[in-house]
């Protein structure tokens, strides 16, 4: 009994060590009401892209780590930076033509404009974020927590008076929201680097290498999935915004969709923080060979986490009358999200359990398997109840986020079932051998055998 006690406080202790610095470096920032809807159309999706893809590099060094091959982690990182460099690069024209594709869908010219001015200015924030996301990746599979902490609140502290003194100083407006954004971003990029190439991971990092050029066809294949495996959730909540856009006082309707989806967010960041290290862990592991501890840690890990829902379910039902004003001073706004906030409660509580799975996916390798699970949740089942709710029944943003709801309790479901059919000791062969296709001979390795001839 004392050992399993041990055992899930170590767990629990290990958790919470990972994530902290996830959810520290995962600030959501809100404010008025066109501005709010184009950050959550726009920011959302570029974040998320960007964090889809990188998360092959979580799988990939995390694996390679709990192998003890130290040196093909700097190898799996530059190959990473290749491949989301280069998407990105692809997606570039979508960023100009934003107003234009914006206007082609209907929406307000108020608003399509606003969306399309703001992603200009989320290009150079978006290459930061290759850097950033996939550098903190790295890091976190090698347990280097503090630094990236230690970065994000660097970056709180100088964003907010660089904005105060942009927007309100020297009169910016959204633009100086926007350059205080990418400043602040760009400030952890180069802290990062300093700290890899600086000397701080000697085992992990020996410098650029022509070897990351080699095998960049798994590599995109793996981060081409876990792409596809966020942006499908991504595009599902950004769709569900321009549906929103489509009716009665539209503003109103775009405005409190996008309040509830922030104070939803708040909550994602947590179990984002829970899935990042659900996703170490389970890489850790699966890269050891330990398929009992992989069981183990999923369940301490799961536990937490809808200990962690049923608290913001709490919350946001005493609370729920009030907590539109945190965003808004608009009654009708206000009047909006207390109407959806007993959905909210659920949505949160549902939340608080699918990330730790799609974690767990992640550390397996399983991106391509979530994103199948994505597409006939989100699309086949949430989305043509929530149109149906919405405009048959005229139950309007309500009828929206019902239909949410249930893409989200389906996708629960599903992926819990899949945990719990999922063979780990097959996992734990399907990752060895993936490493040791992949493997190349380190330095030392490599000159060790030049001695021997």
């Amino acid at each position: 009994m004392e050992g399993c006690v041990a055992r899930c406080y170590f767990e629990s202790y290990f958790f919470w060590y990972r994530s902290g610095d996830t959810i520290v470096s995962w600030p959501h920032k809100c404010s008025g009401s066109c501005w709010l809807c184009a950050r959550s159309k726009l920011g959302r999706a570029v974040c998320e892209r960007s964090s889809g893809m990188s998360s092959a590099t979580e799988t990939l060094c995390g694996q390679a780590f709990g192998a003890k091959q130290y040196h093909m982690m700097g190898i799996f990182l530059q190959r990473s930076w290749l491949v989301d460099l280069a998407t990105l690069t692809i997606l570039l024209p979508l960023f100009f033509l934003g107003t234009s594709i914006f206007k082609l869908l209907g929406e307000e010219k108020s608003i399509a404009e606003s969306a399309g001015y703001i992603s200009l200015w989320f290009i150079p924030f978006c290459y930061a974020l290759v850097f950033s996301l996939t550098i903190q990746m790295y890091l976190q599979a090698q347990q280097k927590n503090l630094i990236i902490a230690y970065l994000s609140i660097l970056q709180f502290v100088v964003h907010i008076p660089l904005s105060w003194a942009f927007v309100y100083l020297l009169e910016w407006g959204v633009a100086g929201a926007m350059a205080a954004l990418n400043i602040s971003a760009w400030l952890v990029v180069v802290g990062e680097f300093i700290y890899v190439f600086g000397g701080w991971c000697p085992d992990s990092w020996t410098g650029f290498s022509l070897a990351a050029l080699k095998d960049i066809p798994p590599v995109v294949k793996l981060s081409i999935s876990s792409g596809l495996m966020v942006c499908l959730e991504m595009w599902y909540y950004a769709i569900l915004v321009l549906v929103a856009g489509y009716m009665k006082n539209a503003e109103v309707a775009i405005s409190a969709f996008s309040v509830c989806l922030n104070i939803n967010g708040w909550e994602f960041m947590v179990c984002l923080g829970l899935l990042g290290a659900a996703c170490v862990r389970v890489a850790n592991e699966l890269g050891r060979g330990d398929s009992k501890a992989v069981k183990f840690a999923i369940k301490v890990l799961l536990s937490t986490s809808v200990l962690i829902g049923l608290l913001c379910w709490i919350i946001c039902v005493v609370f729920g009358n009030k907590i539109g004003y945190l965003f808004s001073s608009d009654e009708e706004v206000v009047k909006t999200v207390a109407d959806l906030s007993l959905l909210l409660a659920f949505s949160m509580l549902f939340n608080s359990i699918y990330p730790v799975f799609s974690g767990v996916a992640v550390g397996a390798g399983l991106q391509a398997t979530v994103a199948i699970v994505n597409v006939v949740c989100f699309y086949l089942i949430g989305l043509p109840i929530g149109l149906v709710l919405a405009y048959v029944t005229h139950l309007q943003v309500k009828g929206l986020w019902i239909g949410m709801l249930c893409g989200v309790i389906f996708e629960t479901l599903v992926l819990s079932f899949l945990m719990w059919r999922t063979n780990w000791d097959e996992e734990v062969l399907k990752a060895s051998a993936r490493l040791k296709r992949w493997y190349l001979k380190s330095p030392e390795e490599a000159g060790q055998k030049s001695d021997q001839a």
